[in-house]
């Protein structure tokens, strides 16, 4: 089943099992069971600490429990927990074998902690780099505390349970059979949902802080990159996000990061959250900012305000909160969001096998999505409102090649259309002709850039009228003290390696304003 190579690696990684686990398959005749039993066979042969165990007759056939022998701590997949979900299949083999995670005594403490029997059900697909996000914090949790159990279910293998839920966006969790929540999340965004009084709990934690020489308000490439550079300077440095590594975490595929021919978005993300805590850096997840209020004076200090109802001071602030996708605003589309309105093909796609999705959107990222799903659904209507697409010429004619595409130009789409519980068509108006055409189909994905979360900084800096922070080539706002990077600024060309610049530029910068104004702030001490 396994590749001697990955074996050779995953035996490496079985080294660190300290205590003996058994593998506890549940089996049918179908051609996946087999393949199952082939891959736990392999699994079971790395390690005298591991056993293949009798089948156990779970409902969900094929499955397989990882049972720390003896007790009840355990972990539990259905379907076979390749692509994406193979790190997770690695984790759950070490953690029920007694290896220690690598997550914060104060994360386990309040895993343990929690009062209540949590029976969790979450659905993934192999292709969606979201997921394992998910899987491995629900697993992790099970294994911290007797009273929480997770299975990890292929929603492509499993389509009659997919369908009789209705489940149309991974990852999709359930919680005592009831639906619990959708999209990536980490373990403490999972316990802040859990746990009622930990919001609280972490703003007054947070009210408590002294000011920082330089507070960077979000936590992506150019937040990173601030962050370790201001670090490095000596400085007071804290990171305020929402959730860290930002809108990379929804990416896939990263082929233009210089010196590093392919990566992964979480991947990545996880390597800049790495990087941040080799040094000292104050970093506080899970916080949306409400408000910027600059400092009166030069000098003086600013004030974030966060939506927990926290508020953080800082000599200076840097700002880099980044972007989210665009929506196409349009009756249907909230209502029918992860009910067939997605947003990740990546993700979502296997879930539309055999079914008709439009893609919106013929820029690059639109017309990738429409050849990726091209491959697995019945038919694509790509649809866009300009006369002509914009996407690379080598990718036009990929998706012109492709006989189940079909490509609707100067077309806007005007309306989604749903029968209450999942999308059943769009409407979308010929620019041309003024007619209003309707498009029969099960899902519908949404891929027309992306919009600055700055809705918070209205009355704080200056914003074009896109909404971006206008910048100058030094990072410096219209505010003294207050700087900006990456996709929430005007910078012309969105990319990670250029936030990343924009956001070593802001913190040097910054620094540089911290310094000038050393002397002045001596000489009114001595006043």
């Amino acid at each position: 089943m396994l590749e001697a190579n990955i074996k050779s690696q995953l035996q490496a990684y079985m080294a660190n099992i300290k205590q003996p686990i058994e593998l506890v398959p549940s089996l049918d005749d179908s051609p996946k069971a087999s393949e199952l039993r082939a891959l736990l066979e392999d699994i079971a042969e790395l390690s005298d600490l591991v056993t293949l165990a009798a089948d156990e007759g779970d409902a969900r056939k094929p499955s397989f429990l990882i049972r720390r022998t003896g007790t009840d701590i355990g972990v539990r997949f259905a379907g076979i927990p390749l692509g994406h979900e193979f790190t997770s299949l690695v984790l759950a083999l070490l953690q029920v074998g007694g290896h220690p995670p690598k997550v914060s005594d104060d994360v386990i403490e309040q895993v343990k902690a929690l009062d209540g029997d949590y029976t969790f059900e979450t659905y993934f697909s192999l292709s969606c780099q979201n997921c394992p996000d998910v899987v491995q914090a629900l697993n992790l949790m099970s294994v911290l505390n007797p009273r929480i159990r997770n299975v990890s279910i292929d929603g492509a293998l499993f389509k009659a349970e997919v369908d009789e839920r209705k489940v149309m966006a991974v990852p999709s969790v359930y919680l005592n059979g009831e639906p619990f929540a959708s999209g990536r999340m980490d373990i403490e965004q999972i316990l802040a949902k859990l746990d009622t009084g930990a919001v609280a709990r972490a703003a007054e934690k947070i009210a408590a802080k002294e000011p920082f020489d330089v507070l960077v308000v979000g936590g992506g490439p150019a937040g990173a990159a601030a962050a370790i550079y201001a670090a490095r300077k000596g400085i007071r440095t804290g990171v305020v996000a929402e959730r860290f590594g930002g809108q990379v975490l929804d990416t896939m595929g990263i082929e233009n990061f210089i010196s590093v021919p392919h990566t992964e978005g979480p991947k990545l993300a996880a390597a800049l959250e790495q990087h941040v805590k080799d040094y000292d850096v104050d970093v506080m997840n899970l916080q949306k900012a409400s408000k910027l209020v600059p400092a009166k004076t030069p000098g003086g200090l600013a004030e974030v305000q966060l939506e927990s109802g926290a508020s953080l001071k800082a000599r200076t602030v840097i700002l880099s909160t980044g972007a989210r996708w665009r929506t196409m605003n349009v009756p249907g589309e909230d209502e029918y969001r992860n009910k067939g309105v997605a947003y990740c093909p990546h993700c979502d796609g296997p879930l539309f096998k055999g079914k008709r999705v439009a893609v919106i959107g013929g820029g690059n990222s639109g017309v990738e999505a429409a050849i990726d799903l091209a491959g697995i659904v019945k038919h694509v209507t790509l649809i866009e409102f300009d006369s002509q697409l914009r996407a690379d010429a080598v990718l036009q004619r990929k998706l012109h090649s492709l006989p189940n595409v079909t490509v609707v130009t100067s077309a806007l789409t005007t309306e989604v259309h749903g029968d209450g519980e999942k999308v059943i068509g769009l409407t979308y108006r010929d620019r041309n002709s003024d007619e209003s055409h309707l498009v029969e189909l099960e899902g519908i994905f949404v891929q027309i850039g992306l919009v600055p979360n700055t809705e918070f900084l209205t009355d704080a800096v200056a914003l074009s009228n896109r909404g971006e922070i206008e910048i100058d080539a030094r990072g410096h706002t219209s505010q003294q003290g207050v700087f900006a990077a990456g996709d929430c600024t005007t910078v012309p060309y969105k990319q990670i390696v250029i936030a990343m610049g924009q956001g070593s530029t802001a913190a040097l910068s910054a620094f540089d304003y911290l310094i000038r104004l050393a002397p002045a702030e001596e000489q009114a001490k001595a006043a």
